[in-house]
């Protein structure tokens, strides 16, 4: 088990589950990072006592270290900041669970730093897979998936034998909010409607992707790069209940699911705990409650940020980065009601479609290619 733990964004949703299960474990929270929210972050920083925080805005992290002077804790800010912190010396694992492409650099520095990672930014391996992956090989370290999805992937494949048993692997999703309505019914949905989703309580941004179901088509890649499985073996179901996790088929057919309620703090301690399995404060799952589970096919005609992700993975390249920024910035304009909810779609689609892809060398190819994308999204939308 992690006896020392760095959390990269301890103020949002998983970040703060993380903490729920650090205390619960009485694991040692040695470093903090946040956007913005400093109020909450004192707390935290009052309670756990970490050697070292930082704080993404810069104006914010001088307020911060003021209110704090008390105390004998660093504070970093800004970008530069939040990595210094990722490359500390003293946690065993970073838990990345930063929103967004703003993700991938504290994750590149924390591997260069030879830090394990449990990674909940699925945007680090959207956007950068194939160098994300290779510098975790060079540094021998372990990324460790923290999305419930992954998680139960990752699950299913420890009692496997040899890899080459895998045959498929097969990601539930809930369907979000507006599974079952039409293009038309979408068009006029509010950011409001979009943030109720029936199953789990998130931050904003992932809550719209369920909605759009743009959060399953990043889990897809994410997943073809964890688990180094072609796309084309990666399946979606609908699962409304939120009860499998997800499955994974072997070369004989035979399906093995993770299953539980849905709740992030069973794949947030298990990233942590991993291989070991400890009691967590998650109710046990009772299917008797539920009387049945439903699995349908996706609606990839309404759904069209599904099949954006799906033409990225065939593209290759940076067409990933491409899917990724445009996305990002789709959805800021929405919440904004500068756009309408199926604009997402057909925006992430679009500019996808017309990228000239070029391969992925560097971490600049990859920023290039976000920088392309959002700039895309905003004149296509002037």
């Amino acid at each position: 088990m992690v006896k020392k733990l760095s959390i990269l964004g301890s103020t949002g949703s998983i970040g703060k589950q993380a903490l729920e299960v650090a205390r619960k474990l009485s694991i040692d929270v040695v470093a903090l990072a946040a956007h913005s929210n400093i109020k909450l972050l004192e707390e935290q920083i009052r309670e756990f006592r970490p050697s070292v925080v930082a704080v993404y805005n810069e104006e914010l992290a001088n307020e911060l270290s003021m209110s704090i002077k008390d105390l004998p804790i660093k504070v970093l800010g800004g970008p530069d900041g939040i990595c210094e912190l990722a490359m500390n010396e003293k946690p065993d694992i970073v838990l990345n669970a930063i929103v967004g492409i703003a993700g991938l650099m504290p994750t590149m520095c924390a591997l260069k730093a030879k830090k394990h990672i449990a990674l909940a930014n699925k945007e680090t391996l959207v956007a950068g897979g194939n160098i994300v992956m290779e510098e975790a090989k060079k540094q021998g370290v372990n990324i460790l998936p923290v999305d419930s999805e992954h998680s139960a992937i990752f699950q299913c494949i420890q009692g496997m034998h040899n890899f080459k048993e895998l045959k498929k692997i097969i990601l539930t999703a809930s369907g979000g909010p507006f599974f079952g309505k039409s293009i038309n019914e979408l068009k006029y949905v509010t950011p409001r409607q979009a943030l109720r989703h029936p199953n789990w309580n998130m931050g904003s941004k992932i809550t719209i992707d369920s909605a759009t179901m743009m959060n399953k088509g990043l889990e897809l890649i994410e997943a073809s790069w964890l688990f180094n499985m072609d796309y084309k073996n990666i399946d979606i179901v609908i699962h409304k209940e939120s009860v499998v996790h997800s499955f994974i088929e072997y070369i004989d057919n035979s399906v093995i699911a993770q299953m539980g309620l849905p709740d992030m703090k069973i794949p947030i301690q298990y990233s942590l705990t991993y291989p070991e399995r400890f009691e967590s404060t998650v109710n046990e799952l009772d299917l008797t409650k539920y009387g049945s589970l439903t699995f349908c096919k996706p609606d990839y005609k309404t759904f069209k940020c599904l099949n954006a992700c799906m033409l990225a993975m065939a593209k290759g390249g940076a067409s990933c980065a491409v899917a990724n920024g445009a996305n990002e910035e789709a959805v800021k304009l929405f919440l904004k009601n500068k756009i309408s909810f199926t604009d997402i779609g057909d925006l992430v689609y679009e500019v996808v479609d017309r990228y000239n892809n070029i391969d992925i060398n560097s971490i600049e190819n990859i920023f290039e290619a976000d920088k392309f994308s959002r700039e895309y999204v905003i004149k296509a939308t002037i």
